[in-house]
């Protein structure tokens, strides 16, 4: 706490300091850092918040990455990546909605329809009810078994009785002169 409060407190002041002090503590803060570096183990522990503050600065300046020498700059991209993905994550979380329907009930309602067929979604959630499942009509509408469409090869076969077979061959005449004459309805058309 106390190192986050010397940091705002730092970035408070940080417009009123001369160009000439900052440019001196820029080399003295590397010094630092550079025997931060060698007392410190091989890994360094940073907490939330110490990554949080350095993706901020990325934010803010992408350049500030170059001055980093206490971790690696990819580093620092790969934790924004992290968050950027955690904060979509967590924005296109399931926020509740229309309850699931259980595996059961969707079961009931596909053999219902199946074995009904002629029964649509207005029929089917009455006799759900019946049993004591409320279910709407929509969700009946959802889970209801679609018929298959006929195909031409069912049709013969369940109308087979009722079709009368016709020849619908064409038979091109050709005429021997070059004017044809053709009747049609008493009167006389000549082609040609």
């Amino acid at each position: 706490m106390v190192g986050i409060l010397g940091l705002l407190w730092r970035l408070l002041t940080f417009p009123f300091k001369s160009k000439a002090r900052l440019e001196a503590e820029n080399p003295a803060l590397r010094q630092q850092v550079n025997v931060l570096q060698r007392k410190a183990p091989k890994r360094l522990y940073l907490t939330g918040i110490d990554r949080a503050i350095f993706v901020t600065l990325y934010r803010v300046a992408p350049s500030s990455l170059n001055a980093l020498s206490v971790i690696r700059p990819e580093t620092v991209v790969r934790w924004h990546r992290a968050g950027f993905r955690a904060f979509w994550r967590w924005k296109s979380r399931s926020r509740g909605g229309r309850p699931k329907t259980a595996a059961e009930i969707r079961k009931l309602i596909r053999e219902m329809s199946l074995a009904n067929p002629f029964w649509g979604a207005p029929r089917i959630p009455g006799e759900l009810l019946k049993l004591g499942i409320n279910v709407s009509q929509t969700t009946v509408a959802k889970y209801i078994a679609r018929p298959r469409r006929q195909g031409w090869r069912t049709f013969r076969i369940n109308h087979a009785a009722g079709i009368a077979s016709i020849d619908l061959f064409v038979v091109p005449s050709f005429c021997s002169a070059s004017l044809c004459s053709v009747t049609a309805g008493g009167g006389s058309l000549r082609l040609g």
